[in-house]
This record gives C-alpha cells, structure tokens and sequence, in this order.
C-alpha cells in the first residue's frame, strides 16, 4: 500500500479507482471518460497514458497524457507533480486542455520548457443543458450522416478544424488520423449535417464524446455563405433532440469566449454556463 504522496503511470488493474476519480466530474470529464471506458487504462489502446496522484494511498487526481494533456480533479500537489513527469517526458502532444485553474497553473510550470505556444484561449465556457428548448422548432433538415456521404462531409470538418484551430488537420500525416476520427464518428452515428440541394453542407455538429452520464458537442459549424441567416439555433435544437433521445440525459459543449454569435446561440436553445476550460495550443 502507497503511504505518501506519489505519481505514477496507471495499469489495467487500476481501471476501477481511475472511473471513481473521473465519475467525480462527469461533465468536464466526459472527453476522457469515454476513452477510458471504451479503451481501457492499456496506453496503446488508449492513445497515450494515464498518470495518476495518490495521497496517502489513495488515487485522487489524473493526467492524460496522448495527444491531448489534460489535468483530471487534480490537487495543486498533483499538478505538479504532473508538470515534472511532463518536462521529463518532453512535449509529446498538440495541446493542453482541461479545467481553467487548473489548466492554467499547469501551463505556468510548463510555460518556461514548452513555451511559446502557438494560442493560449484561457477561458472557454464549459456549457450543459439537459432539453430541447420549448420555443424553437428543430431543424427537420438536420440528420445522421451516412456512411456513403464521407466525401461531403470531409470538406466541412477541414474548414471547420482549420478556422476553429488555425491549422489545417491534413498537415503532418495528411489528415490520415483525423480522417479515421471524422469516420469513426459518422459509423457510429455521432456526425450530424444539413444538406442543401446540390448535396453541400450547410451545417454541421458531432457528438464527439459520449457515456451514460453526458455527451459533448464539437465541431459545430455553419458554412459561411449561410450565416446570419437564423440556421444555428434550429439545427442546434436538432441536435439536442438527437443527444438527449438516443445518448445521454445532459448535453454539454465549451466555447471561445471571444465567439459571441456562438455563445448568443448557445444560450437561446438553453445551454447555461457551469464553468470553464483553457486551451493551449501548439
């Protein structure tokens, strides 16, 4: 038994304290939730690693660490202790993001090794809601996409992912992994879009992470030739009808402080402020 405050990579077998620790926050924690229950704490199929803080025995704070950082109810004294694991290990992953607090007193510590990074977004209003708003009418246009509309969809998540980020995902690898990611996501069900006419996308969301307790909206994203035109909200609604009837009773999704004609649609379909996160990219 651990008798002092300690850090270390987790194993399968911790599998069981590591759900304890995330079930804590099951909203701000459903990205790394639904990983962990559906890969498990093995580092190959997870993505990367699971470091863990204990406190006399007992684990109570987590870091993952793949592509991703992100700190998980985690203690001043955990964060540090990540942050040295960190510098030792080197950057391995394309941003940190997590709770802004603590988000925030990581990258401070990690700042003088890692820095500069590209974008530091220190406050990202972490919203939820658990209706359908009474007062609009969901967009009766927006659906799953089909396996078989891929190549109309891609485009999309391209444009999306490269104003939302600043960088294209086709860089590096040439968008392989993001292209499976956008896959896995529209096989599953998760990937919602209107069309118009001529089959292009007008709109475009996905359910990016999901378990039993709550899900999370991403990529949101309206084509630009469309906008201010009152789409939003309606397919908005759309999508929570879908969320809320077939995955999860709270909805949840976080946003740039600084994109206010999002935030303003976001509060008119219901979603309310319950925190928030930081991001930092490099």
């Amino acid at each position: 038994m651990l008798t002092q405050t300690t850090s270390r990579v987790l194993e399968p077998s911790d599998l069981d304290a590591a759900l304890a620790v995330l079930d804590r926050e099951p909203v701000a924690n459903a990205f790394v939730t639904s990983r962990v229950q559906a890969a498990g704490l093995d580092p190959w199929r997870l993505g990367g690693e699971m470091w863990g803080w204990y406190e006399d025995g007992m684990l109570t704070s987590l870091c993952y660490a793949g592509a991703n950082l992100v700190p998980i109810c985690a203690t001043p004294r955990a964060v540090r202790a990540f942050a040295d694991r960190a510098r030792r290990a080197g950057r391995r992953c394309s941003s940190i993001v997590g709770p802004a607090r603590t988000t925030d007193d990581l990258w401070r510590l990690l700042e003088p090794n890692w820095g500069p990074a590209r974008d530091v977004r220190r406050h990202q209003p972490l919203m939820v809601t658990d209706r359908v708003p009474a007062d609009i009418t969901p967009d009766p246009y927006v659906r799953r996409v089909r396996k078989d509309e891929m190549e109309r969809i891609m485009p999309a998540c391209i444009a999306m992912f490269t104003e939302e980020v600043g960088v294209s995902p086709m860089a590096g690898d040439g968008g392989l992994l993001y292209q499976a990611r956008v896959a896995e996501l529209v096989g599953a069900g998760r990937s919602f879009a209107r069309f118009d006419d001529h089959g292009k996308v007008v709109f475009k969301a996905e359910i990016g992470a999901a378990t039993a307790q709550a899900c999370q909206v991403q990529g949101v994203w309206v084509a630009p030739e469309h906008r201010g035109r009152g789409i939003a909200a309606p397919a908005m609604a759309a999508i929570l009808r879908h969320a809320l009837a077939d995955v999860a009773p709270v909805v949840s999704l976080y946003v740039n402080d600084f994109n206010t004609a999002a935030r303003r649609t976001y509060s008119r379909v219901g979603f309310r402020e319950v925190g928030a996160f930081m991001s930092v990219l490099f």
